[in-house]
């Protein structure tokens, strides 16, 4: 079978011509600019060739250190047709980071996009012997007088127009040769704990990850479109932007993480691959508005939620026709209540909405649905080439992570830990002959570090991830994770990171959401000069505190939090507090709020 990422863009051109295969914002401007199918073959063969002339060959590893943008995705195609390795690094890394995962996959090129990113790059370009050169895709980036070997983008595609017929011919000769053992990335993890660890997935497990969610997502076709805005370091939206772009679904790339609300109203995308935070969000705000509505307004509203629940939740989910009454009732509020909403978020004419990476609260993913968003909940991993299992189109349960994928399967094994076995499970760990080892069962399953059990129609019910799990001193297991999530649902709550390991009782360190405090301050005035000052105020204290006992209903008493810190600033990825991904890195919060912790545990 031919590898699907090597002959995609030619196969599409040829199909779609001057159809868009996807479109842009640049900077200092608001409009979306398209790349057109022949456009994109054209810079990618560009960029294959010059890969090409500057000596990159089959397998050898390059590097892409840059936020979403047209051109990675232009040197991953140019790559792919050279049978090389694009390695996407997170925009956020540290230099630290850039270091060992350039040293570990021995890039030999690293392409950046802005100038710390150039700067990262030539801070430690010295300790990392495999590396050439450096392509800057910002014109703006400014190299150091020493800098020799660096070079534009523009200069950069520049060499592969003007290739020779030579060069020209050694790609054509190396995209027949490309076989599905081929390495497409390597896909570095997290790093909760440890130095990350380079996942190798071969191009036959995205050719099979392709051809799985085809048979998946049936709804889905050439008339979608789809937002970008996930970094495509991310296996999630690298493989997700991958399958839409075959699928011929034009993708709008989201330069700019922090202007996702306003890209998603320019561009009203039919689907989109998000994290449980960018609903949390959604819900929150919606959950706002819905409290400042009163009389016969808010009985509309909880009117149609009611009927939404119904029809979508009692019949659609399950297949069945609804009653013609109640799909009467359904269609007026859904004109009158749902479609505005939906409007003002920017996904009025959705699809489905892929999510996964973290748990998401029942309740929301229940909102969501009476209001017609259909959230296709979903669990994988880098290992997996992302999809594990998700939503079927029809008699998804909530609170599962949804069947597993075709041709994928999963069990259940020692410590109701996850194992999973197919053929888009990884080959193993790059350079990491035992962690590859430790990785699999003895009988070839991989092992996915999550605890969870089948429920009766299959589908997945994650329960933690096994290394998140502690036990209070009472002997208690604690999930923090559910905990968490449930927690995430509040307007006034940004951040959580539950404590209770070897503990008499569980706490949690809390990052309220600043500027909904603020008002709640304002409204009530409240006097305050600092955050710091409103985090100690008693009344704001509080508030967070019959929120948390609200979201708390109906767990155990062992998994309550009894108390709780607020800070006046949020984690963050440069203190180590967050990975890349924005999950908790929980030892090194810990050991940074030890005082705190310690306080809540005093006698």
């Amino acid at each position: 079978m031919p590898n699907i990422l090597t002959n995609l863009v030619a196969k599409n051109a040829e199909r779609y011509g001057a159809r868009a295969a996807f479109s842009c914002q640049y900077p200092g401007s608001d409009e979306w600019v398209a790349t057109s199918w022949s456009e994109l073959q054209t810079s990618s063969e560009a960029a294959a060739c010059a890969l090409e002339t500057l000596g990159i060959e089959p397998q050898d590893m390059i590097a892409i250190l840059a936020h979403n943008c047209p051109e990675t995705l232009i040197t991953d195609f140019g790559a792919y047709a050279n049978r090389a390795v694009p390695v996407s690094l997170y925009a956020t890394s540290s230099p630290e980071q850039v270091r060992f995962i350039l040293r570990d996959s021995a890039a030999r090129i690293a392409f950046v996009g802005e100038q710390h990113h150039y700067d990262a790059v030539r801070s430690i370009a010295a300790e990392c012997p495999a590396l050439e050169r450096i392509v800057c895709f910002d014109p703006a980036v400014r190299f150091d007088e020493s800098d020799t070997t660096s070079m534009r983008w523009a200069d950069f595609i520049g060499l592969g127009t003007a290739a020779s017929a030579m060069c020209r011919a050694a790609v054509e000769e190396r995209r027949a040769a490309a076989s599905p053992d081929d390495i497409f990335t390597l896909i570095y993890t997290s790093g909760t704990t440890g130095e990350p660890k380079g996942a190798i997935l071969p191009h036959s497990c995205m050719n099979a990850a392709v051809r799985i969610h085809h048979e998946r997502l049936t709804m889905l076709s050439d008339a979608d479109t789809s937002l970008c805005f996930l970094p495509l370091s991310h296996i999630f939206e690298k493989a997700w932007t991958y399958f839409c772009l075959e699928s011929g679904i034009q993708v709008y790339v989201n330069r700019d993480p922090r202007e996702v609300q306003r890209s998603l109203r320019q561009v009203k995308p039919t689907c989109m691959c998000s994290v449980p935070r960018f609903w949390e969000k959604v819900y929150t705000g919606v959950q706002e508005k819905l409290g400042e509505m009163k009389g016969v307004k808010r009985m509309l509203v909880d009117r149609a939620l009611r009927v939404g629940r119904r029809r979508n939740l009692d019949y659609v989910r399950k297949g069945l026709r609804a009653p013609a009454l109640l799909e009467m009732q359904y269609r007026f509020f859904d004109r009158k209540v749902f479609a505005p909403m939906r409007r003002v978020i920017g996904i009025d004419g959705g699809n489905i909405f892929p999510t996964a990476g973290a748990p998401l609260s029942d309740n929301i993913v229940e909102f969501m649905h009476c209001c017609g968003i259909n959230i296709v909940i979903g669990y994988g991993l880098s290992e997996t080439t992302a999809t594990v299992s998700c939503y079927p189109l029809q008699g998804w349960e909530i609170g599962s992570v949804g069947t597993a994928m075709p041709d994928v399967q999963v069990r259940i094994g020692e410590n109701d830990e996850i194992l999973v076995k197919g053929p888009t499970v990884m080959r193993g760990y790059y350079n990491r002959p035992d962690e590859s080892a430790a990785a699999f069962t003895a009988d070839g399953w991989f092992r996915t570090g999550d605890a969870g059990r089948l429920d009766a129609s299959g589908a997945i019910v994650l329960t933690e991830r096994i290394k998140d799990l502690f036990k209070t001193s009472n002997g208690k297991y604690i999930a923090p994770q559910a905990i968490e999530s449930r927690l995430g649902e509040d307007r006034y709550i940004e951040q959580v990171a539950v404590i209770g390991d070897r503990r008499k009782y569980v706490s949690a360190i809390i990052v309220p959401a600043f500027e909904a405090i603020k008002e709640y301050a304002r409204t009530h005035k409240i006097k305050f000069r600092s955050i710091d000052e409103l985090v100690q105020n008693h009344e704001i204290r509080s508030l967070i505190a019959e929120r948390i006992e609200r979201l708390q209903k109906g767990l155990a008493g062992f998994e309550k939090i009894k108390k709780f810190t607020l800070l006046d600033h949020e984690f963050t990825i440069e203190k180590g507090e967050l990975t890349n991904t924005l999950k908790l890195r929980r030892a090194i919060i810990n050991a940074i709020y030890a005082d705190q912790i310690e306080a809540m545990y005093a006698v």
